[in-house]
């Protein structure tokens, strides 16, 4: 459950970037409408997966509520998936390789 939450933490994160740094610029500097009603969109749903997946994720992984208020801090701040991902990779398990 982990992984997928990364996955889906980097996808989210990306969609931030792209509404924060393409969808409202693109509004505010050029008049194109519709592109932060989709891109908005887009992001509030995969952020609403991030919120609950990210508390399924710290009852199984057993986090602090410090580090959960992090992750979740981490989905409103741009390009801070990059390093979530990286802090989730060190807590991730390692796979044992079978001999």
């Amino acid at each position: 459950m982990l992984s997928l939450f990364r996955k889906l933490s980097l996808i989210e994160g990306l969609s931030l970037i792209v509404l924060v740094c393409i969808a409202m610029p693109a509004k505010y500097q050029f008049g194109v409408i519709d592109s932060v009603w989709q891109v908005g969109m887009t992001h509030g749903v995969l952020w609403t997966m991030y919120f609950v997946t990210s508390l399924i994720v710290s009852h199984q992984q057993k986090w602090s509520v410090m580090f959960w208020l992090v992750v979740l801090f981490a989905s409103v701040i741009p390009f801070a998936c990059f390093f979530l991902d990286r802090k989730l990779t060190d807590k991730e398990p390692c796979p044992v390789e079978s001999v």
